[in-house]
């Protein structure tokens, strides 16, 4: 390996996470799902200028993402992933990468690791949480890049882990309930309730409906540092790694005032001395550090911050992905 010619890839990697974030925010992969198109048809379809656009398309076919002949562009394998129509689509987590506000926190990563500090806040003024509740626009598409993620991550969630036995799934932080739609089409017995921010679940019903699952599932909106729902199991996936220890604590209490005795704690998250996939799971705990103050954490340290909040780590279940489910029973 030339490892200068190596290096040299590597620290130019942001010029690629551009340029595919670009091409997802143009939606050039769903115009090419409709054929073959060449540069003037592109140009038309995404209004972008056309010389411009051909310097994007040079860089991006070299990268694999799409293929020219004849003058025409169609989409590889790569490209067809970037189709917002797909399943397991990456458009969503695409145009939220590569948006002023993340792309930014990231010059402060200097600062967060000679400091401890968290990056975002110190670059925006502000916690991520609070920048995005004052930009909807910036909401809209963190909430979009998480189903787009999550649908990956849900999937093999409900591949590996055994539902079959709860009522009722609690899913806090759910989102717009991805994966508790695949959970509830998967076990029909079983019934849901999706939590979150008044605001985020506000865009679920419509696709709870279109999966068929309404009627068996309560949304309800909030703040898991007051209340959440009751339920024979309370499912977090991927909140706990956006927090410190001592708010991961908290939430993680709220959730114990209200389980019954024979209910469980399901967390979904990645596991640093575990994890299948050590470069996502090294580079996620980066994110945290830059983007929410939260962290990844290894099996011992999630099995502590059980234990600090009433709960017993009993098991820990891998998946096809890179996440774990580990379940957590009340201390008695």
């Amino acid at each position: 390996m030339d490892a200068s010619r190596e290096l040299h890839r590597l620290t130019s990697g942001y010029q690629v996470s551009q340029a595919v974030h670009v091409a997802a925010t143009l939606g050039i992969s769903d115009v090419l799902a409709e054929g073959p198109k060449s540069l003037a048809q592109l140009a038309e379809s995404t209004g972008a200028d056309a010389g411009a656009l051909a310097r994007l398309m040079h860089a991006l076919a070299a990268l694999g993402l799409y293929a020219v002949d004849d003058g025409k562009y169609t989409n590889t394998e790569l490209g067809t992933a970037l189709r917002t129509d797909v399943p397991r689509s990456v458009a969503g987590w695409a145009r939220f990468i590569g948006k002023g506000s993340h792309w930014q926190a990231y010059t402060g990563l200097e600062d967060s690791v000679r400091t401890g500090e968290t990056a975002f806040p110190a670059v925006h003024g502000e916690a991520v949480w609070e920048y995005r509740a004052k930009h909807p626009e910036e909401q809209a598409a963190f909430d979009a890049a998480m189903t787009s993620l999550s649908e990956t991550m849900s999937d093999a969630v409900v591949d590996a882990y055994d539902f079959s036995r709860y009522g009722t799934v609690v899913d806090v932080g759910g989102g717009r309930g991805r994966l508790l739609i695949g959970i509830l089409s998967r076990y029909p017995s079983v019934r849901g309730v999706l939590f979150d921010q008044p605001d985020v679940v506000a865009g679920a019903p419509g696709l709870l409906s279109a999966a068929g699952v309404s009627e068996r599932c309560l949304v309800v909106g909030g703040n898991f540092f007051d209340a959440v729902p009751e339920g024979d199991a309370h499912l977090l996936k991927a909140v706990i790694h956006d927090w410190a220890d001592a708010e991961s604590i908290e939430i993680l209490r709220t959730c114990r005032k209200s389980m019954p005795a024979h209910g469980r704690l399901l967390l979904v998250e990645q596991l640093l001395d575990e994890s299948p996939d050590p470069v996502r799971t090294a580079f996620s705990d980066l994110n945290m550090l830059v983007m929410t103050g939260g962290r990844e954490r290894t099996t011992d340290e999630y099995r502590a911050l059980l234990a600090a909040a009433g709960l017993d780590l009993v098991a820990t279940v891998p998946t096809a992905g890179p996440a774990f489910v580990l379940e957590a029973a009340p201390r008695t």
